[in-house]
């Protein structure tokens, strides 16, 4: 071993002559060593890309595999084949199913072999056995009485005005429940001497609709379910929302309000059973509306 404290101060010596040597040959193998690890990194990078591109596919197309095929699991709304049912039915009178969705009781009011209309005062409380099933349609103002939102009756426009954007309109046969701004249905109802009156959206298209309304209440609503226009109550108190939500769960395309808590409603099953809802005490307003499904269609 050569000793590295024999040096005089005169003296140099050179250390690691062989290592800066090879130091001079070591770039190109770095950079080598980079490319080469920088290849490696933009294939895994790849294979990563391209497996999660064909996950994707796969779970697109339902399956993980060619050999696993799956079918979509349908889940079928609680009401369909009831509701497909009732065509076949030849009794005059109005059907009742209850069911609980997010909690919330509600009961289905289904009328068979009958075209409702609209009538304004308290007449088809004072007959009510002429009818298997009514409920308060439009809103009344409670300054002056008058009907809320457009209010067409038999042809002749009794309201104007656009307070609310849920809408039904009954031509001939048709009975058509919606939402929007503004509806040729008012002037065709207008035209063909049918029926119109606007309320609250609820749903509209199997989408809810907000409203402005956060109190909790009875609530029902007209609505179109698997083809058939229905009516749904509430049985306990609820907000408009969750009662919205609720209609949309069952499988509800399109609803709008009916006035509901201690409204005035009558109900009349296919043997000739009534049954009275809200209070019928009280007759405060002369301009008080009710959709009403007849017995007869001579009494439309």
């Amino acid at each position: 071993m050569i000793n590295n404290e024999n040096i005089s101060d005169s003296e140099i010596r050179v250390i690691g002559v062989a290592r800066s040597s090879a130091r001079g040959k070591s770039p190109w193998r770095r950079w080598l060593a980079v490319a080469v690890a920088v290849v490696s990194l933009a294939g895994v990078a790849l294979g990563v890309v391209l497996w999660l591109g064909r996950r994707t596919v796969v779970e697109a197309e339902g399956g993980v595999s060619a050999f696993e095929q799956r079918q979509p699991v349908v889940q079928p709304h609680p009401l369909r084949e009831w509701i497909a049912g009732l065509d076949s039915l030849k009794a005059v009178g109005t059907l009742t199913r209850d069911l609980t969705v997010n909690d919330i009781p509600l009961r289905v009011y289904a009328p068979l072999n009958s075209t409702p209309h609209l009538e304004v005062g308290y007449g088809v409380a004072d007959h009510r056995e002429r009818a298997i099933l009514f409920f308060q349609a439009a809103d009344v103002r409670a300054d002056n009485g008058g009907i809320v939102g457009a209010f067409v009756l038999r042809g002749e426009p009794l309201s104007r005005g656009l307070s609310k954007r849920g809408y039904c309109a009954i031509i001939g046969d048709k009975v058509i429940v919606g939402v929007a701004d503004n509806s040729p249905l008012f002037e065709q109802a207008t035209e063909q001497n049918g029926y119109f009156f606007r309320q609250y959206p609820l749903v509209d298209n199997g989408q809810l609709v907000e409203n402005e309304l956060k109190n909790k209440s009875v609530r029902r609503g007209l609505c179109e379910l698997e083809g058939r226009v229905v009516v749904v109550e509430s049985q306990t108190p609820e907000s408009l929302h969750d009662f919205a939500q609720a209609l949309v769960d069952i499988g509800v395309s399109n609803a709008i309000y009916l006035v509901g808590s201690s409204a005035v409603a009558w109900c009349m099953d296919s043997n000739g059973n009534g049954t009275k809802m809200g209070l019928w005490d009280e007759r405060v307003y002369k301009n008080i509306s009710f959709i009403v499904w007849p017995q007869n269609p001579e009494n439309r």
